[in-house]
């Protein structure tokens, strides 16, 4: 059963979901302990924020279609976008000297071949592959819940795959000009709708650890667009990552005079090795606070 979701122009409801990475890091069980904790929650979707194998293990057809089908364990709808691990690393030797550029077609063709979410029920969702400009970028994604706009960036780690001395760097450009595209038509997609706050999720820590902006150049223009953005969005936006393993929940975005922008709350979700879940309760009754970030243990209902 497809559950299909449309721009509302109904009153906002507060409603929950789980942000989730870096994970399976070791055995498929760590996925499955995760999944079976948040069956047991009230949640309206899950998001995976990429990462679906240790950086050290190599980047087999095998691991991507286990993974598939633990995806299909979630009750409720699962959305991930790819991280580093799994196509932008596989040149390693550990990994098993694969063309990145190869297995990034291969994740593409196992887990973004429709235009819905994973998961038991899974949900209908944009994708910038429909534009013809961007029909490659397949898994950046787009939905709606509740007067609230979510998107997924392909953003990720080891510098956004801009590594001049690896042949694979040459799809960066193209998939850079993608993410900002979408994000802004996200931005603008929310203000026509008159949406109370943007969530969007990718799998790079896009800044550093004392909260500036880092100035590896993958980042670095889509960090400059998404402030022009946001300043002129002037409403709540929630930046979901991963790729560094330790929960954090800061405002690590700032405008051209250094001042904080408040209204972005960034979390970066836990790794592999994980005692804890995020959950992001989205409280439409606080307008200018309403994404309250917790954690719930492995293993335990609510």
């Amino acid at each position: 059963m497809i559950a299909f979701c449309f721009f509302s122009t109904a009153s906002a409801q507060s409603f929950s979901f789980a942000a989730i990475g870096d994970v399976p890091y070791g055995p498929l069980s760590e996925l499955t302990a995760v999944a079976d904790t948040l069956n047991k929650n009230k949640l309206a979707f899950t998001i995976h924020v990429g990462d679906i194998k240790s950086g050290s293990s190599v980047c087999s057809d095998e691991i991507y279609l286990a993974v598939r089908e633990q995806f299909e364990r979630f009750k409720q709808p699962l959305i991930y976008t790819p991280g580093d691990n799994e196509w932008t690393d596989c040149h390693r030797t550990s990994n098993g000297s694969y063309d990145p550029l190869e297995r990034l077609e291969k994740i593409r063709g196992i887990f973004f071949a429709t235009k819905n979410s994973l998961g038991k029920k899974p949900l209908a969702l944009q994708v910038q592959s429909d534009e013809a400009r961007f029909m490659l970028f397949m898994e950046n994604r787009r939905w709606h819940q509740s007067k609230f706009s979510f998107a997924t960036l392909h953003i990720v780690g080891s510098n956004n795959n801009l590594q001049p001395d690896l042949p694979s760097s040459i799809e960066f450009n193209l998939r850079n000009e993608a993410n900002i595209a979408w994000m802004r038509e996200t931005f603008a997609q929310a203000q026509s709708h008159g949406d109370l706050g943007v969530v969007f999720a990718m799998q790079a820590d896009t800044f550093y650890a004392d909260g500036k902006e880092s100035d590896s150049t993958g980042f670095k223009s889509w960090l400059a667009a998404f402030q022009e953005e946001v300043q002129r969005w002037n409403k709540p936006v929630l930046l979901i990552q991963g790729d560094t393993h330790v929960l954090k929940v800061d405002h690590p975005v700032t405008n051209a005079d250094g001042t904080r922008l408040d209204q972005v709350t960034r979390v970066v979700v836990q790794g592999g090795l994980q005692k804890n879940v995020v959950i992001v309760d989205v409280r439409a009754d606080q307008p200018r606070d309403p994404f309250r970030i917790r954690q719930i243990p492995l293993s335990a209902g609510r």
